[in-house]
């Protein structure tokens, strides 16, 4: 069993709890925080979770504060894990050097590049460390998991999905990084994280995966058409094609006037979030 994670702080949020916790991490050789919402239904049985994976920059603290996301989640029994984007501290240097690498920029995969390897292991993070605290002292059913994102955090939900097939019941995503071997944010990370060798960037890459054969449940994935971050960076018409290509179920919304930030990622929340209930729910 999961060591007991620290209590940092807890809020009392729509009949349910909002709560901030620290842990030392095997995953990434220190301390990690992560947030939950416990909704009011986990009083009376354990409930399903939703796993929700932040952008470049953020903490475990965004998606609590900018989402507006507990109000749907507690009439609908969902439980909310955030987790941190990156480990902090660790003493590697250049890791606060740039915005979009090291600090605030885990990409959600295990590094295998020297120094960034012995810290850097997101991709276990999210997939086994964080369900196994969860799962052993939340009041969480462990048998109905769902994920999403935005921007990093979208490719981070995207392609752990696609990379643990069956697990997951539910995905989406806001802005994702749809192909990140074709983003300067994607290239640049993988190269820092994974090394030259651009077949090891495939495995991070949602739409090459897609194109490997991996499959997820029917996917929902918003974009919006003032995204500063669109041409260059997002590439959703990959995403989109690749999914044809594959017969992969993927309702893309193209939301006229909404930029990248959590204006546009809370105005379509409730939508997300009623994505999952309907597969996380369901008998």
């Amino acid at each position: 069993m999961s060591a007991a994670p620290t209590l940092v702080s807890e809020h009392t949020c729509f009949g349910g709890t909002q709560s901030f916790w620290k842990h030392a991490s095997e995953a990434c050789g220190g301390e990690m925080r992560f947030s939950v919402f416990t909704p009011p239904q986990a009083k009376h049985g354990k409930v399903p979770v939703l796993y929700y994976l932040a952008g470049l920059t953020c903490t475990e603290e965004t998606f609590p504060a900018k989402g507006g996301a507990q109000r749907v989640a507690a009439e609908l029994g969902l439980m909310l894990v955030a987790p941190d984007t990156s480990p902090r501290g660790a003493g590697i240097p250049g890791e606060d050097t740039d915005w979009d690498f090291g600090t605030g920029a885990g990409f959600y995969l295990d590094a295998t590049q020297a120094p960034w390897n012995a810290r850097y292991r997101m991709g276990t993070y999210v997939t086994k460390e964080l369900p196994g605290i969860i799962g052993a002292h939340f009041p969480a059913r462990m048998d109905r998991e769902g994920i999403f994102g935005h921007s990093m955090g979208g490719h981070g939900a995207l392609v752990t999905a696609l990379r643990e097939p069956g697990r997951y019941r539910s995905v989406s995503a806001f802005a994702p990084i749809g192909a990140p071997i074709r983003s300067p944010w994607g290239k640049k990370a993988f190269g820092g994280y994974l090394g030259p060798d651009e077949q090891t960037w495939r495995e991070y890459d949602a739409t090459e995966l897609l194109r490997s054969g991996k499959r997820v449940p029917a996917l929902l994935v918003d974009q919006g058409t003032k995204d500063k971050f669109l041409p260059d960076q997002l590439h959703p018409s990959f995403l989109k094609d690749a999914c044809d290509a594959a017969g992969q179920p993927l309702t893309l919304r193209m939301q006229e006037g909404y930029d990248h930030g959590y204006y546009f990622v809370s105005t379509f929340m409730e939508d997300h979030l009623r994505h999952h209930a309907a597969a996380l729910n369901a008998a």
